[in-house]
């Protein structure tokens, strides 16, 4: 996806500690890093991390390699339902590895099918069903291994793992609210806020009282039966996908259109191939009110933001996918004098450096960011570096690829075309496209209608590449090797000379011929074609 919008310069000679001066700053520098060490802070750390997420914890590890001390403070507050978890943060407990296991368990339950159509002798597949608490029994456990490895890793690096909820005191200061209700003051030179963001409830009655969020849906303890799924960013499209798949029913309730932010087009076959799966969407509507009912179901209610009619349904889980809101309130950022993003609350940073020079920020919780865990981890690192190490490396945001694993799986790099469109004008993209057939969709006789890519680029001469989309199985293993490509300025000359390896999906991007432009065809006749 693209970045912050930003030209993605990263030539500047920056040194290891940003001064006043280096940089053109959007706001006023109220002291300098010599202030700071001129008045002799007695400091217990050379560096507090707040989060103990992907960023955090690898900021936190590349300090202490250039011998400095490090505290990370991490605190997990209960989810409304009462969901906790261990030390590793959203990504770890709640986000995409349990959520990668899960889509996993619902495509094993579609190789079912298949299976059968490829000679296996299997029972009748529509027999087979999913043991949801053996499931959630072994993401559990596969989560709590790597909250483990972390706390062990954390220990042998030499850094202090603090079970306790982080806030500022001052700049310098950061006071740690342990379990037990006591505080623990920590003097420090420098702080990285690493703290991310929570699932955030639409303000309606019964929203906190009886639903759930990503937070609690990957440790359920019931099967979650019929769900509705509030939300249809790649969070919710997500669940309800893997849902579906394992045979629960799911619907999804769109306030204003699916996947924003992303390209438009792939979207929209994404919602065709969910709904063609029965999957169903509540296009335009907004939750009114959620109550428990006798039967101890949850009956919603919605209206339609078009026609202000009303509709109402019963269901047994209603998981809310409307976003996620930083932790900057919990944070105390204001004590510190940070400054915040008016409408989302989260950090506004320059190359990661808040408005107070000794304060840094990374992942989720920055603002204009990609909200995606390797971004978080890579600027964490980077930041230790020119830190501790004299690096001059920035964190590029631009040309940062990512999947999302619906049923259909999508992986993109760059610009989505309508972000294309307008940077570059219609006029001067081209834009290539083509349907395939993954080959061992044919056996099984799956419909391949949505199997889909395109490349986005340049007009004139070399063609260069600003974004590439892919729908169809194994997305983000594809998207992955071409990313590193678009990094290094690949142009559709070179993709067009590139030999794929056969047969692969992967290697559709190299057999493109048709542009949008031309307004031929673009679906193949044969495997081969």
């Amino acid at each position: 996806m693209q970045g912050d919008g930003s030209d993605g310069d990263t030539s500047l000679e920056v040194p290891g500690i940003i001064e006043p001066g280096d940089v053109e700053l959007d706001y006023p520098v109220p002291f300098t890093f010599m202030d700071l060490r001129s008045i002799g802070v007695a400091k217990d750390y050379d560096l507090v991390v707040i989060g103990g997420g992907s960023g955090g914890l690898a900021c936190a590890k590349e300090a202490v390699s250039y011998g400095k001390k490090v505290a990370v403070l991490d605190f997990v507050t209960p989810s409304p339902q009462g969901t906790t978890w261990g030390l590793g943060g959203t990504c770890v407990n709640v986000g995409c590895i349990p959520k990668k296991l899960m889509h996993q368990a619902a495509l094993l339950g579609e190789a079912v099918h298949d299976a059968k159509e490829f000679g296996w002798e299997l029972p009748d597949p529509s027999t087979v069903k999913i043991n949801w608490t053996r499931l959630v029994e072994a993401v559990q456990n596969h989560v709590k291994s790597v909250n483990w490895v972390t706390r062990v890793e954390l220990r042998d690096k030499k850094v202090e793992y603090i079970n306790g909820l982080g806030h500022f005191a001052d700049p310098n200061t950061v006071i740690a609210t342990l379990k037990n209700g006591t505080e623990k003051v920590l003097k420090t030179d420098h702080v990285l806020i690493a703290c991310g963001g929570r699932p955030s409830f639409p303000d309606c009655p019964g929203a906190k009282d009886y639903c759930i969020t990503s937070d609690d849906i990957f440790s359920l303890e019931k099967p979650p039966g019929k769900t509705l799924i509030i939300g249809a960013g790649y969070i919710g499209l997500e669940c309800a996908g893997f849902l579906k798949g394992m045979g629960f029913e799911a619907t999804v309730m769109v306030r204003s259109v699916v996947l924003r932010g992303f390209d438009q087009q792939m979207a929209g076959l994404i919602t065709e191939e969910m709904t063609e799966r029965g999957i169903k969407f509540l296009q335009k509507c907004i939750p009114v009110s959620f109550e428990k009912v006798q039967s101890g179901r949850i009956l919603a209610k919605w209206k339609n933001t078009i026609d202000n009619t009303e509709g109402s349904d019963e269901f047994d889980t209603v998981l809310m996918a409307t976003g996620r809101r930083a932790l900057t309130k919990e944070l105390k950022a204001t004590n510190a004098g940070i400054d915040l993003d008016n409408s989302s609350s989260k950090v506004i940073a320059k190359l990661e450096q808040t408005n107070v020079p000794n304060i840094f920020a990374v992942g989720d919780v920055l603002q204009g960011k990609p909200e995606l865990t390797p971004v978080a981890v890579q600027a964490g690192k980077l930041l230790a570096a020119r830190l501790y190490g004299k690096s001059h490396t920035q964190m590029d945001y631009t040309n940062v690829a990512t999947t999302v694993f619906t049923p259909i799986e999508y992986g993109c790099v760059g610009y989505s075309e309508e972000a294309a469109t307008q940077h570059y004008g219609a006029d001067n993209l081209e834009v290539y496209h083509a349907f395939y057939k993954p080959l061992e969709f044919f056996i099984p006789q799956r419909s391949p209608a949505r199997c889909y890519l395109k490349v986005v680029c340049l007009r004139n001469a070399p063609r260069t590449i600003v974004g590439m989309h892919f729908l169809g199985p194994h997305a983000g293993e594809v998207i992955q090797g071409y990313a590193a490509a678009v990094k290094c300025g690949m142009t559709f000359e070179q993709l067009e000379n590139t030999v794929g390896i056969h047969p692969t999906v992967s290697e559709e991007f190299t057999r493109m011929y048709i542009t949008k432009r031309s307004g031929m065809d673009p679906t193949p006749q044969s495997c081969c074609s």
